[in-house]
């Protein structure tokens, strides 16, 4: 294959497990399918593999009203109507090839340089989608209807697929790919992934904000639980506050709180909880 093996990226931390099942998916050339909550790093996996082996990465962001052709190619009708109606354009209007402008895993598959293709969020599409898809990788090939041609993958990408597990995939679609689970981090991860962010923060701040966090994400009820990203933006706006104090968090002074829950009722509860110091 010619590449070396991942080993994680500057600001991507990851485990010994997720670094293998990474590199044997790359050695098979499968698919790797990647299920956890939002947040848990699925999305920013294919930033940190083109990263740290230098390929361009594409990303396909599906949408549940899409059809496939639309990550493949697409046929512009309406600019060759009004191409041949006013006659004013450079292209060729009787070339249907004209006007094809390849989707996303088109564009990965016409590169001239190996690529990363990552599929965000594929339990939005429906089944279909989903089998009529892995289809097209498997064989790494095509068809234009239009023209009647065939387009060829000049290389294989790597090939990252997320899902946030909204609902389930079919039995032929897991099938065809490599899995692995993100679990949200635990404490000490999350101290490390911390500290790649913060080279330099002081360890009170970066514990006291930790353990914070966590009783935040252990509020019931709560719709949506902050995620590391959320940490991250907290941890910078307790570090842009000069009246902060990293005591203040442990005697149960949280500010911010809406850095951290973007949904009203959650950020009404943990405003309520903080303000009766029931965190800790």
């Amino acid at each position: 294959m010619g590449e070396t093996e991942f080993q994680g990226a500057r600001k991507y931390v990851l485990d010994a497990e997720l670094a293998s099942i990474v590199n044997i998916s790359m050695k098979l050339e499968m698919p790797l399918l990647l299920k956890g909550e939002p947040g848990t790093g699925k999305t920013m996996l294919a930033h940190a593999i083109a990263e740290s082996l230098s390929m361009p990465l594409i990303v396909l962001n599906v949408k549940s009203s899409m059809k496939l052709v639309e990550a493949l190619y697409q046929y512009d009708t309406l600019t060759r109507l009004n191409d041949s109606r006013f006659g004013d354009s450079k292209r060729d209007v009787s070339s249907i090839d004209e006007y094809i402008k390849m989707g996303k895993i088109g564009q990965a598959f016409c590169a001239d340089e190996r690529t990363v293709l990552l599929i965000d969020e594929i339990d939005k599409a429906d089944t279909d989608f989903q089998d009529d898809m892995l289809d097209v990788l498997d064989q790494m090939q095509f068809d234009i209807i239009e023209t009647d041609r065939t387009v060829p993958a000049k290389h294989r990408p790597v090939i990252i697929i997320t899902s946030n597990a909204k609902k389930d995939l079919s039995d032929p679609f897991l099938g065809r790919c490599n899995f692995h689970h993100i679990a949200f981090p635990d404490p000490k991860m999350m101290r490390r992934i911390i500290g790649v962010h913060f080279e330099n923060i002081d360890e009170k701040l970066a514990d006291n904000a930790i353990r914070s966090f966590y009783a935040m994400r252990d509020i019931e009820a709560v719709e949506k639980k902050p995620a590391t990203r959320e940490l991250i933006n907290w941890i910078r706006a307790l570090n842009a506050d000069p009246d902060f104090r990293a005591k203040d968090l442990i005697n149960g002074k949280l500010p911010f709180l809406g850095v951290l829950f973007k949904k009203s009722p959650d950020y009404e509860r943990a405003k309520t909880l903080t303000a009766r110091r029931k965190l800790f």
